[in-house]
């Protein structure tokens, strides 16, 4: 073992050695947050050791981010690493910073978790706002031991000083090797792949990703899984989303209105409404299906040329149809988040999922006590970090996702549409021969490039542009024929499901919400009653339906609904009692007479911020703040109207900056424990 350790290349080993005692100080803080500031209610020391070994997996991740450049320096110079001066003296001034700023957000991060129990993220800035700044400063003098803390780490930073000097007058002692080409590649290839390794931090097809250790919903636990440095930096890309609080209480009165919050308070800003239970409804099974890009007009039901969707219909005709059902995004992610949290996600960069501090959410499928729930996913729940918005709100969430299928993986999605209502299914018919009542969010996903799809039972074939009417083809805005048999697909699975759980028993006991997440790439089509394509609203307009052919009796609803809307319908079906903290309103209360959606679509290039109601669709040009407003049942439809109907526009407007900025503020301020 020795003598493998010297015949690597010294400057190797000098990062090496360096590494190692990084990782050591990210442990030593580890240890210190395990022992004197963890606090946690879960005592299950396999749940701990999870923690641990995300935490770990972290806290390498920084390690080797770190050290990167010093492995470039290396590599690059080689023996020149211990011979020429201004590399000895610009090693030193890093790893000199380095471990300064560490330990300090290191220590600051402590005692920010000892004060609010939260990890450090870039909102603590505001600590330093004008006015804030002495008095913080002085709170911190009389509440620690600064001047300890102070000597602590000076003598810190000399010890570190002297190792990382002595290590290197050690190693520049001994006598350089020249190595030939090939060997120097392989430990050149060698130490990269161990770094990249390191860093990718996962077997699995996504690296390593804060998500992961969210696998709880306490907080004690999910702290012990996260790195502060590398979780302050994940959410930097929060800053361009926030919220005004101001604004929100400004606005407050008119959400009030419109939502029909029980307790307003605006200094609290409440939104919480009960949805009363009934015990006379047995507890009905809820399956909400998600089905990939499928908008309203690429559908039977809403009058698409190419009819590609007949058991849609079938199941639609059957049960309710929802003609204005609108998505609060383009984006798969968004509408995940969104339908499971009843929060629009109008997130500026990225999407709320993939932000920490949007993650925690009172969300109305916890509520649904007695229930078994699930989450199926064909892929990976890395993706968007979608794992953590389960995971960490509902309590006792089982999630299936790939690698734990028995079936095989068909394409960058994971396995195949088919082959997921086969596994789900299969828990399905077991939590209902068990008597026990299941809420499960079924993700489908192959209605989306690269359009795979299989024969699945055998009864599913392509059509080729020989076998159908291009002209209608054309006319129905698909833009391949790979994309029409994806749907068709699609509209096979959605039929297999109900196959199935009409087989093994559990059909007349189960409702069933299917919806688009957001609609596909489409050529221009006309034949919907409005020009959505033209107006923008043509990708947010999803198709929703329900089917429960023992619970509902088959109808259209012709007012617009959101996608937020989902789960407070779904409790209010099966007389689940929930405490609504968002923005979802039941979809099937007649009474209620203004009803808008919140959507963010782009049109012209430019991101535009809209509500969507029956008559009236209002617009906000986000970069120019140019307002429109659009008359959906005049005979020009795409004329802007908002200087011919004044009080219409004035009216709307409020109403939009109402939802928006309530929405903007319950991303952030809906946690299960809300510190502010």
């Amino acid at each position: 073992m020795k003598s493998f350790w010297k015949n690597i290349p010294k400057y190797i080993r000098y990062v090496i050695v360096q590494a190692i005692f990084l990782y050591l100080f990210t442990l030593l803080f580890r240890l210190i947050f395990y022992f004197f500031f963890f606090k946690s209610t879960i005592q299950d020391s396999g749940t701990i050791a999870k923690a641990w070994n995300f935490g770990l997996r972290f806290d390498l991740r920084l390690t080797l981010y770190v050290m990167t450049p010093l492995l470039i320096i290396a590599l690059i110079w080689r023996n020149g690493f211990f011979t020429k001066n201004w590399i000895r003296r610009l090693v030193f001034s890093y790893l000199f910073i380095v471990y300064f700023i560490l330990v300090w957000v290191y220590i600051f991060d402590l005692g920010h978790y000892a004060y609010l129990k939260l990890r450090i993220e870039p909102s603590v800035m505001r600590f330093l706002s004008d006015g804030e700044r002495g008095d913080n400063a002085t709170m911190l003098w009389e509440t620690y031991p600064i001047v300890r803390v102070v000597i602590a780490v000076g003598l810190f930073m000399w010890l570190m000083g002297r190792q990382f000097k002595g290590l290197y007058r050690r190693l520049s002692k001994e006598p350089a090797v020249y190595l030939k080409a090939g060997t120097y590649t392989s430990w050149t290839a060698s130490i990269v792949l161990l770094f990249a390794a390191g860093i990718y931090g996962n077997v699995a097809y996504f690296p390593l990703r804060w998500s992961q250790a969210m696998f709880s919903r306490d907080n004690g636990i999910t702290s012990l899984g996260l790195n502060p440095i590398l979780y302050y930096v994940s959410n930097l890309s929060v800053q361009a989303d926030t919220f005004d609080e101001q604004k929100t209480k400004e606005l407050y009165p008119t959400i009030v209105d419109y939502l029909g919050i029980d307790h307003p308070d605006v200094n609290t800003l409440n939104f919480e409404r009960q949805i009363p239970g009934s015990d006379e409804k047995k507890k009905m099974n809820v399956v909400l299906v998600m089905l990939e890009s499928t908008g309203a007009c690429i559908t039977s039901m809403y009058g698409n040329p190419m009819q590609a969707t007949p058991n849609m219909k079938a199941l639609a005709d059957s049960g309710i149809l929802f003609k204005h059902f609108y998505v609060p995004a383009i984006s798969t992610a968004r509408t995940v988040y969104g339908v499971t949290t009843g929060v629009p996600d109008v997130t500026v960069t990225q999407t709320a999922s993939r932000h920490p501090r949007m993650v925690d959410q009172r969300v109305i499928m916890d509520q649904f006590t007695g229930y078994e729930k699930y989450y199926f996913l064909g892929g990976n729940t890395n993706w968007a970090n979608v794992r953590a918005v389960f995971t960490n709100n509902v309590a006792g969430v089982k999630v299936y996702e790939e690698g734990m299928y028995s079936a095989p993986k068909a394409d960058v999605w994971g396995i195949a549409d088919y082959d997921l209502v086969n596994e789900a299914d299969k828990l399905f018919k077991n939590a209902n021969d068990r008597k026990k009542p299941f809420i499960a969010f079924l993700q489908l996903a192959d209605n989306h490039p690269p359009y795979t799809t299989t024969s699945g039972g055998g009864g599913f074939k392509k059509v080729t542009e020989q076998d159908i009417d291009m002209a209608k083809f054309k006319d129905a805005g698909f833009v391949s024929i790979d994309q029409f048999n994806a749907l068709r697909y699609e509209d096979y699975n959605v039929g297999h499901l109900i196959d199935q759980a009409r087989k093994n028993g559990y059909l007349d006991n189960t409702i069933f919400i299917m919806f688009g997440d957001h609609n596909c790439n489409l050529n221009p089509y006309h034949f919907m009653p409005v020009p959505e394509y033209e107006l923008g609203s043509g990708g947010v307009h999803a198709t929703c339906f329900i089917y429960a052919p023992g619970a509902v009796q088959p109808g259209v609803i012709n007012y617009p609904v959101s996608l937020v809307d989902v789960y407070p319908t779904m409790a209010k079906l099966v007389g689940m009692p929930v405490k609504n903290y968002t923005m979802g309103r039941d979809m099937l209360d007649s009474t209620i007479r203004t009803r808008y959606t919140l959507s963010v679509y782009s049109k012209n290039l430019m991101t535009h911020m809209a509500i969507i109601g029956d008559q009236y669709q209002y617009e906000i040009n986000m970069k120019t703040g140019d307002p429109a407003l659009y008359d959906l049942k005049a005979k020009d439809p795409l004329k802007n109207v908002v200087k011919e109907l004044p009080d219409t526009a004035k009216g709307l407007d409020r109403l939009a900056k109402a939802m928006y900025e309530s929405t903007r503020y319950l991303m952030f301020n809906n946690k299960k424990i809300n510190a502010k």
